[in-house]
């Protein structure tokens, strides 16, 4: 039988050969292959992620890896010892009048085999969902303010886990650098610099 470590990295080859979705722009990008208690997840790939072979390796995740520092967190600890997922793992495209695309319900739908087969094999404790849409496979939200800044509970694989949102660190966004969006970023951060899991990797 094979064991956690080869069922996850057999899965993401298949992530990474995945080729369902003909309006998406590949390659399908994961993170590193950690076996691990977290599991981040943002909401697609940039247009820069597919030549950099990561997710949030350019400005979103520039800003993400500035918020970590301050809750104990540097960007290599966190890549080495989380596990980052994405809604959908492919770059949309962009819209004809600027931004990225947000995928469409079809996408998000075939994509999201891939993350039901992430949960199963890690039972992770904590999810973090970065970005509203994220945020919404997972809980409604109709608003960030309603959502971010407090902790909630999810069943997953016939378990509790804990899920911290944070709002997207697009540079396209201002929600996190205004109030309340600051105060209640600071407040999601709190939460998370006090959570069991996350304490794990300061150690």
């Amino acid at each position: 039988m094979a064991t956690k470590r080869q069922r996850l990295d057999q899965l993401q080859i298949q992530i990474t050969h995945c080729t369902q979705c003909k309006n998406m722009i590949g390659p399908p990008i994961t993170g590193a292959a950690n076996l691990a208690d977290i599991i981040l997840i943002g909401q697609a790939p940039g247009d820069r992620e597919g030549d950099l072979g990561k997710p949030f390796a350019w400005t979103a995740g520039k800003t993400l890896f500035k918020w970590f520092p301050s809750i104990g967190v540097d960007e290599n600890q966190f890549r080495s010892q989380a596990y980052i997922a994405a809604v959908c793992r492919c770059f949309p495209g962009k819209l004809s009048k600027g931004g990225d695309r947000v995928p469409n319900k079809k996408e998000i739908e075939t994509c999201s085999n891939w993350l039901a087969q992430e949960f199963a094999i890690l039972r992770p404790k904590l999810v973090i969902p970065v970005g509203k849409l994220a945020i919404h496979q997972f809980i409604d939200c109709n608003k960030l303010i309603d959502v971010i800044g407090q902790q909630h509970q999810i069943s997953i694989e016939n378990k509790m886990v804990d899920l911290i949102p944070l709002p997207h660190p697009s540079g396209a966004s201002t929600w996190h650098q205004s109030q309340p969006g600051k105060a209640l970023l600071q407040n999601a951060l709190k939460q998370l610099e006090q959570h069991p899991s996350w304490k794990k990797i300061i150690a």
